[in-house]
């Protein structure tokens, strides 16, 4: 069943493109629950069917600002929040490959054992037609992340219950550095903050996928 329900995901998200030389689809959602597990589960899908080189994927991680952005702003204990992304050049970006598609466009990547962003770590061919974005703040109503949406063909939003996702949170900041109690106070006293902003903009999803232990039901 969960290989259908994702078939089903994966033809709307090839449908987007139509006639347009490329579409973009972004995936948004609460920390920790399962937007780049869902992103990457559509781009295998996408590419088994069409092509590898018929599907992208750029995460929004990659526009995280570095630590010494974040120190000189007085921002590093709230790395994850908002205001710490590089968000106009995320929407630059995302605006070049809808208007540039004939050249391939390189875009950052994010590198979890650093937590630092990588330049040109990822590359986006003239052969894709179908990218593939995830974020948190997709679907903020506020002018800078609208920029961001006015880009992309729909929005998803992914969310799953609160106790699962923050038990992924901290299993991943420990599997990345962490200690487990550090882990835990991170998640209650940022990641739980991002994730109630995140779902308050849930509603203006053009679909809402739950991550279920069955699979994505829509």
């Amino acid at each position: 069943m969960q290989c259908d329900r994702l078939n089903i995901l994966s033809k709307a998200a090839i449908a987007l493109v139509g006639d347009r030389r490329r579409g973009l689809l972004g995936i948004a959602g609460p920390p920790g629950a399962g937007k780049s597990t869902l992103a990457e589960a559509l781009v295998e899908a996408i590419a088994a069917a069409r092509g590898a080189d018929w599907v992208a994927h750029v995460p929004m991680d990659g526009f995280h600002l570095a630590d010494v952005q974040l120190e000189r702003l007085g921002a590093r204990d709230r790395k994850g929040a908002p205001d710490t992304f590089d968000v106009d050049g995320y929407a630059h970006l995302l605006r070049r490959l809808l208007e540039d598609p004939d050249q391939p466009i390189y875009a950052p990547g994010f590198e979890r054992t650093l937590e630092q962003p990588i330049a040109a770590a990822v590359v986006v061919p003239p052969s894709a037609r179908l990218v593939v974005t995830e974020g948190n703040y997709l679907l903020l109503p506020e002018p800078r992340w609208e920029a961001v949406r006015a880009q992309l063909a729909e929005v998803w939003h992914v969310t799953t219950d609160d106790a699962t996702r923050r038990a992924r949170l901290v299993d991943r900041h420990v599997a990345f550095g962490k200690d487990p109690d550090a882990a835990a106070r991170w998640v209650l006293e940022s990641d739980e903050a991002n994730a109630v902003l995140v779902s308050s903009a849930s509603h203006r999803a053009d679909r809402v996928i739950v991550n279920t232990d069955d699979g994505w039901v829509t």
